[in-house]
């Protein structure tokens, strides 16, 4: 086995919370007495952030009262029937950690399957596992991984899963996917029973279990302490697809803002009143996280195995805001830091895969505050003035120092109540600096941003709307989409992207979620009619499950003269997404098609200068991506399924929709990235 360190790896074991187990160098035929009870371990077995010589292994076994521990035997074979056993230690569980456990085995081969295992003192052993390794730094094979995003267990099938799994166990061994990168949403938190909501939009609402203690917040029902949390992940982890896809591939997992809460930041939580404090919550909701996700992450209780162990906070307004709007309140940063998430990992030569946390450091996003609300007009559903988001972000530093006072709209004038505020920080102060120079150190063929939520501008040109249609838009030019992603963190993101240019990064690539669509386009932080200067390409992926803004649609907006540009019904019941137009060609490429069907003539239609950093939009997509990393190219392919309103049975978790690639050759630092696209299969529909 490979060597290792051994006082450094119990130490990096300890740092993360898990048993450290060390490899034998030489296998040998398991003595263990092992039968298979599944029923014992009912979320089954996981793995998580490899690097070339170790990884994660979790699983949870528990008990009845009075019991508060045990100790589970985990074991790590070259075979799947455990004739060639490398690694083998006992792992605590206990009633602390809801009964999960958790084992860093290291000295083990770079780029290699293991399969693994738990079992009790009586013999009753887990399902098996399969896991890979990394491979080394320097190795020169393409890297291939999946990344994913937004899964509902409660309102939808994870078929996109089982595709993923039938498709690798098909693939030649030069083609398999290494690991799946989670972007986040892992859960919803956010739960409804089916007894109260029996459907939503057309989709079934299935039954995850009830949340202990939990507040209703319309139809919902919100965790409101630890208990909560550990619930709805375990609702979520005994789905049949979820669970088979942790036991099948190393998971790299980073949350977005369910796995706290929907509408939160840094210790807040809203449920559409005035924001309230909710440090105590932010802790437990780490603690869930951690003991849930097999992750090297920083849990801020120091060294400890088996128990989360947070910070005792108390709930207490938060007043005061530092200069990048974190609040200033020792409960809340003891709150956030009681676990770190952001961190980096490399794999082979080709590929730097950097991690952010866009949740808890951010300040809250003036678009989504009530006095934002004058900029907005029913008769323009979704649009926002650009020219008042660019105000508002920036806050203080608008124009170099000069805000206005007010800001017009619809003819009138609004307060800009964001004058005084620092602009828009969704990294914070520390992370912002740690990604910038891990971008700038990095000797990787890409650097590959993992962002959790959309980067890529969502706007389009109401001020082309033709008369008659409605009333002139109201505002100067183009429109967004509104706030609530990376995309309107404006003067941050262009703060980066000089960053990517004046330090000469090239390779440089982001992959989020978050946007339940797919997305192919380019890294840039101003449009027409400013310098479009493109610094790398971005993709997002479509959910797993969740729904998203076309199916939503097309159950909104009836009997609006605008609905056309989000979606149209030219025959019943068969809905097209016009929103995709809308938003890479321009309303008038929309609404041509919603008027003849003719997606050539939509194309003519087209505003070039609307979405020159678009190549693909698809608001109805669902599934996953693929990423193929080597010296010269990277390829993202985009594998779409049906809209996954019921779990399919079939081997291969069902039909396609299309399969899309996107393929970007290596360029220079300071040349502009240029993506090819290929329809392997199906049909895009709209999405170009």
């Amino acid at each position: 086995m490979t060597r290792i360190d051994r006082r450094a790896f119990v130490a990096s074991a300890a740092a993360i919370g898990a048993t450290a187990v060390l490899a034998n160098r030489s296998a040998a035929m398991s003595p263990k007495r092992w039968t298979e009870r599944r029923d014992l371990y009912p979320e089954g077995v996981a793995s998580g952030d490899p690097d070339e010589t170790s990884v994660i292994l979790w699983t949870r076994r528990p008990y009845d009262a009075p019991r508060q521990d045990a100790l589970l035997d985990v074991e790590v074979a070259e075979d799947p029937d455990f004739a060639r056993v490398v690694a083998a230690a006992q792992v605590r569980v206990s009633q602390r950690s809801d009964w999960t456990g958790r084992a860093l085995v290291g000295g083990l081969k770079p780029r290699h399957v293991y399969w693994y295992r738990f079992t009790d003192q009586d013999g009753w052993g887990s399902r098996v596992g399969r896991t890979l390794t990394a491979p080394r730094p320097d190795d020169p094979a393409p890297a291939r991984f999946a990344f994913v995003s937004c899964q509902s267990v409660n309102e939808g099938a994870q078929n996109a899963y089982r595709r993923m799994i039938w498709e690798n166990q098909r693939a030649p061994e030069g083609e398999q996917l290494g690991f799946v990168l989670h972007l986040g949403d892992f859960i919803y938190e956010v739960v409804e029973y089916p007894d109260e909501v029996a459907h939503r939009y057309d989709r079934t609402v299935y039954d995850i279990g009830r949340v202990p203690d939990a507040r209703k917040v319309h139809n919902f029902h919100v965790p409101t302490n630890l208990a909560g949390y550990r619930a709805v992940y375990r609702g979520y982890i005994r789905d049949p697809d979820i669970q088979d896809a942790r036991a099948y591939f190393p998971f790299v997992c980073i949350g977005d803002n369910h796995e706290f809460s929907w509408q939160g930041w840094q210790s807040t939580i809203t449920y559409g009143g005035p924001p309230e404090p909710a440090q105590a919550l932010r802790v437990a909701a780490n603690q869930a996280w951690w003991e849930y996700i097999p992750a090297r992450v920083r849990k801020s209780s120091g060294p400890g195995l088996d128990a989360f162990d947070g910070p005792k906070v108390e709930t207490t307004p938060i007043t005061k805001l530092d200069a990048d709007g974190l609040g200033d309140e020792p409960n809340n940063h003891a709150a956030i830091g009681s676990m770190t998430a952001y961190r980096a990992m490399r794999y082979g030569r080709h590929v730097d895969l950097i991690l952010t946390d866009f949740h808890s450091y951010t300040a809250k996003d003036p678009l989504t505050r009530p006095e934002a609300d004058a900029f907005s007009s029913p008769d323009f559903p979704d649009l926002f003035p650009q020219e008042a988001a660019e105000i508002l972000e920036a806050g203080r530093t608008y124009d170099g120092g000069k805000p206005p006072e007010t800001i017009a709209f619809d003819g009138k004038t609004a307060p800009n109540f964001a004058k005084d505020s620092p602009a828009l920080s969704v990294l914070g102060r520390v992370q912002k600096a740690w990604l910038k120079d891990r971008l700038a150190r990095s000797q990787a063929t890409w650097k590959i941003w993992g962002a959790t939520n959309g980067t890529l501008d969502m706007r389009t040109d109401p001020q082309n709307l033709p008369p008659g249609l409605t009333r002139p838009w109201p505002g100067r030019g183009y429109a967004t989409f509104g706030g609530g992603d990376f995309s309107a963190a404006l003067t941050e993101r262009a703060e980066l992207y000089d960053h990517v240019r004046a330090a000469k990064i090239d390779g440089f690539v982001t992959v989020s979620g978050d946007r339940h669509s797919f997305w192919a386009g380019y890294a840039a932080k101003a449009l027409p009619p400013a310098r479009f200067d493109p610094v790398g390409v971005t993709f997002i992926c479509g959910s797993i499950s969740a729904p998203g803004m076309a199916e939503a649609l097309e159950h909104g907006l009836k009997d609006h003269p605008l609905r056309p540009l989000f979606v149209t019904e030219r025959e019943p019941g068969r809905f097209a997404t016009t929103v995709n137009l809308t938003l890479k060609h321009g309303v008038r490429s929309a609404l041509e098609y919603a008027r003849t069907g003719d997606l050539a003539a939509a194309h003519r239609a087209s505003n070039p200068a609307n979405a020159p950093h678009l190549e693909f939009v698809d608001m109805g997509g669902h599934g996953y991506a693929v990423v193929t990393a080597g010296p010269e190219t990277i390829t993202t392919e985009f594998v779409c399924i049906p809209r996954p309103i019921a779990r399919n049975l079939a081997a291969d978790g069902g039909p396609l929709r299309y399969r899309v690639r996107h393929t970007a050759q290596r360029w220079r630092a300071g040349e502009r990235p240029r993506l090819v696209q290929t329809v392997v299969e199906g049909d895009v529909g709209l999405a170009t």
